[in-house]
């Protein structure tokens, strides 16, 4: 059976990060504005399609890591289309195999950053086993909407925990046209 997507347009993409960063509601929207669902899974209501272990849903964490595939092809469809596998990996210090385990396939890495709390220390942990594996990765700065969050401190506290200079980018218009 031939491949539909040439496989220089497959890209690995691990979405990593401490535990309650937002890693699986990240997911769940990639998956819904690139088409693939059509509700917003929810992890707080045990409605998110990544966490499919009854356990997962039950305690609103990921344990081991899960796999999906979505494809990218541009806002304006300008790009030839990208067949993205995305693994949603475990947060919490008890599952870092499971991280581990995924960082060896990746071909880069989306690490998830509480704009409130900012960088925890299994954060750090995930950035030293991307190193080790030299995954390039995306710092993303999320839940921008709590009490007490500041990007432009997230941002500091990543550049100075982390020893990188980051480059900031403005918010995504993600409304579907």
């Amino acid at each position: 059976m031939s491949r539909t997507t040439p496989l220089e347009l497959y890209r690995n993409i691990g979405i990593c990060a401490h535990v309650d960063a937002g890693k699986t509601t990240t997911t769940e929207r990639v998956l819904f504005y690139t088409g693939i669902s059509h509700k917003i899974g929810e992890v707080h209501d045990g409605a998110a399609v990544m966490d499919w272990m009854e356990q997962e849903q039950e305690r609103g964490i990921t344990i081991t890591s899960a796999a999906t595939t979505c494809f990218w092809e541009g806002t304006a469809k300008q790009y030839k289309q990208h067949r993205f596998n995305i693994i949603d990996t475990p947060g919490h210090v008890d599952f870092t195999i499971e991280v581990e385990r995924s960082l060896r396939v990746l071909d880069g890495a989306v690490v998830v950053f509480c704009g409130s709390s900012g960088v925890e220390p299994q954060s750090e942990t995930v950035w030293r086993q991307a190193n080790r594996y030299e995954v390039p990765r995306i710092a993303f700065i999320n839940k921008m909407d709590r009490a007490g969050a500041d990007f432009f401190e997230g941002h500091r506290s990543n550049e100075e925990t982390f020893r990188c200079k980051c480059r900031s980018y403005s918010a995504c218009n993600w409304s579907r046209r």
